[in-house]
């Protein structure tokens, strides 16, 4: 997942220098497959915004922070013993490796053979890595694209971690996709397993202050002519910040769910969700907030004419009021590993996505929000989102167009 903030601009890492010898480069060269010419599962082809996205994630600071981040860390650790038997003496795929913490957390939980897959020049190090732990032997560290290289045997288990900002940025999930169609036999373990899509109306009084308010009154000189400019620069795109549970002013809504045994790639091109909040406060709506939860459940015992489901207010799905049990958080069993980013839960590198309207909203308590969100993959570039919100409250309606970039 690439970080946002300082040093990093919308997202995107600055080019790193890296120091490595043309020895290192060249000891390596042969990790890299060339693409296996198959009928199935079909694969897009590799484009330049590829090519740019893999570099990013040569940067050692992007593994830096996912690696330091406790919540998602130490999520993964506990789902790998959780279903150690599994693992245990089976063959595992690692798609998108890095560093390779993965593939090492699963060899030493038993596994027979990790493939170690990676498309950014870190598999260099992850290989590296591998030698210095003495895990030549179970590890292999593979350069590539997963839907390029060429493994020749099926998989037992799948793990990954693919999950972008507001889940579905930089479309990573489509190699999951192929490579478990590709490899993974049936009745195989994909860890995650499920993934849910959240959002809520939120209020941030202190947010629109420092961004917006600062302006009209600097150090005694009235500056609201650059409001407009403000707002724009502020809010135009997504941003990516911590709130609390305190900024949210209604239960969530379920934009969408996601089994990953199941969901085929078609489904994720487009996806819309109505929706219909209540305001629990009087407060000012300054946008929308939205997060997401992943699960690491056992293997699938029967196919879901579900793959991706669409929760109340959808198109896809009956009507139902806001109260209702599928527009809160779903209901998880007490042994169920579940990695959240959640406002109320512990603070990720993820954070949250806040879509930010250019006017607040005065709500008044119980006063209806609704509307509707689209997301679809740029025609830009297939890992950017184009988000299209409309919404509506005290007899006024509005539509919000961005894109993450």
């Amino acid at each position: 997942m690439l970080p946002r903030g300082p040093g990093f601009s919308n997202g995107h890492p600055p080019r790193p220098r890296r120091g490595r010898t043309r020895g290192l480069r060249d000891s390596y060269r042969g990790l890299l497959q060339q693409q296996q010419q198959q009928d199935w599962p079909s694969a897009r082809p590799c484009t330049e915004f590829d090519k740019a996205y893999f570099h990013a994630y040569s940067h050692v600071g992007v593994h830096e922070e996912m690696i330091k981040d406790d919540v998602r860390t130490g999520t993964y650790k506990a789902a790998i013993m959780r279903y150690q038997n599994l693992i245990e003496g089976k063959v595992v795929l690692d798609v998108g490796c890095g560093t390779g913490i993965l593939a090492i957390f699963c060899a030493l939980a038993g596994a027979k053979r990790v493939y170690a897959v990676d498309a950014s020049e870190i598999a260099l190090q992850a290989n590296e890595i591998v030698k210095d732990n003495n895990l030549s032997d179970k590890v292999i560290v593979m350069l590539g694209r997963v839907e390029d290289v060429n493994i020749e045997e099926n998989v037992d288990v799948i793990i990954s971690e693919w999950m972008g900002y507001m889940l579905l940025y930089e479309t990573m999930l489509p190699s999951i996709i192929f490579a478990r169609d590709k490899w993974l036999k049936p009745g195989g373990l994909i860890l995650p397993s499920h993934a849910t899509l959240y959002m809520a109306p939120v209020t941030h009084t202190a947010r629109y202050s420092e961004s917006i308010d600062f302006w009209r009154d600097v150090y005694g000189i009235k500056m609201s002519a650059m409001l407009p400019l403000a707002k724009q620069s502020a809010f135009e795109e997504p941003c990516i910040e911590t709130i609390t549970g305190e900024n949210v002013l209604t239960w969530p809504l379920m934009v969408m769910e996601v089994d990953c045994y199941t969901i085929k790639v078609q489904e994720l091109e487009s996806i819309t969700a109505n929706y219909r909040f209540s305001s629990m406060l009087n407060a000012p709506l300054h946008g929308f907030a939205f997060w997401f939860d992943v699960e690491f459940n056992g293997p699938a015992i029967s196919p879901s004419n579900n793959h991706l489901q669409f929760p109340s207010g959808s198109p896809s799905s009956d009507q139902h009021s806001q109260n209702s049990s599928q527009s809160k958080k779903r209901v998880k069993s007490d042994e169920t590993i579940v990695l959240s980013t959640a406002p109320e839960d512990a603070p990720t590198h993820w954070q949250q996505t806040l879509l930010y309207l250019y006017e607040p909203i005065e709500l008044k308590q119980d006063q209806i929000i609704e509307g509707s969100v689209t997301l679809t993959q740029s025609m830009e570039n297939p890992r950017f989102l184009n988000i299209h919100l409309a919404y509506s409250s005290g007899g006024r309606s509005f539509v919000k167009e961005s894109v993450m970039r």
